[in-house]
């Protein structure tokens, strides 16, 4: 059943991925992207990848149709068609295709039990880290520790991924931040957000302590459930950002002020490698969480909590900067 399933989900990808192409409206085209997110998000589950699954969710269906519909109201609604170049785009997009396809023949089947993956470095994982650390979720203890380089390279990627995009907007200056924060009380009142529209009103402001609650559970159960900071940080975004369609721009900005996302983008990926350095003071080596502790295996533990938190603020960070930039565009 399960497979049949998951036929039916990746026919349902393909139908939207080229509806998705075909349309030349654009708000079709965002609300279509947003239900291939959901169709990922889903096909992740049934593969039992329950973290990518939440972070699918909340940036690919969430945090993105809302950035996607912030450009769109910069832009026209309908896609100028150019019947220029279709034939060389129409043979490199074919080519590429095929390529990949024929790449495909060399993967191993899924679930093969011989598979490299299962054969080198993961039977290890499994047998050790519930003796170095002391925890259940086997995904947590790899990417906190096991491969911590790695996940603090992609933290600094995030971060200045985020740097690059307020850049290319144009971050706001100070004194419009405290304009937006100040707007003439009818302005802010009436016509920002969803104000004027009771039923969503209604429901998403039952929704958004929801989802914060949410978030501050997958961040810190990430040790014993799915989640993490990547995942907390993009739900927790999602709720500011929900707060900030029904409210307005300016009453997320009280209650998340543009200082606090500067502080949360670089102190969460200060604290990842200020926890790094402390190992190192301590006698140990850079991100080795043993010796946080004088038991190696609490150290561990403390060491995951404290990176967890910091990706999980330079996420929030990030994404709700982004989207600020992109609301503004439109009044400064």
């Amino acid at each position: 059943m399960t497979v049949f399933f998951g036929v039916f989900l990746l026919t349902l990808l393909l139908i939207v991925a080229i509806a998705m192409v075909r349309t030349d409206n654009l708000f079709v085209a965002v609300m279509l992207g947003g239900i291939f997110s959901l169709l990922m998000a889903t096909i992740f589950f049934l593969l039992d990848a329950p973290d990518v699954a939440l972070t699918e969710a909340a940036v690919g269906a969430g945090v993105s149709t809302v950035l996607y519909l912030a450009a769109l109201a910069l832009t026209a609604e309908r896609e100028k068609i150019h019947t220029v170049h279709q034939i060389k785009a129409l043979v490199v997009v074919t080519t590429t295709a095929l390529l990949v396809i024929f790449a495909t023949f060399d993967n191993v089947q899924f679930g093969d039990p011989t598979a490299p993956v299962h054969v080198h470095v993961g039977p290890w994982y499994l047998e050790n880290t519930q003796r170095y650390m002391d925890i259940p979720n086997v995904v947590t203890a790899i990417l906190g520790s096991f491969r911590g380089y790695d996940t603090l390279g992609e933290l600094f990627v995030v971060f200045t991924a985020g740097i690059g995009v307020l850049f290319l907007l144009g971050a706001r200056p100070k004194k419009d931040t405290e304009a937006a924060e100040t707007l003439i009380p009818q302005q802010s009142e009436t016509s920002e957000g969803l104000r004027n529209y009771l039923i969503p009103r209604l429901t998403g402001r039952l929704l958004v302590p929801i989802i914060l609650l949410f978030g501050l559970y997958v961040q810190f159960h990430g040790e014993y459930s799915p989640g993490g900071g990547f995942q907390a940080g993009a739900i927790i975004a999602t709720g500011i950002i929900l707060y900030a369609l029904l409210e307005g721009e300016a009453a997320a900005l009280r209650v998340v002020p543009q200082w606090m996302l500067m502080a949360l983008m670089a102190g969460g990926a200060l604290l990842y490698g200020m926890v790094g350095i402390v190992g190192m003071l301590l006698g140990g080596q850079f991100l080795d969480y043993s010796v946080l502790a004088d038991n190696p295996v609490v150290g561990q533990q403390v060491g995951i909590l404290l990176i967890e938190l910091g990706v999980g603020m330079t996420v929030s960070g990030v994404l709700l900067s982004i989207f600020h930039a992109f609301a503004a565009r439109d009044k400064y």
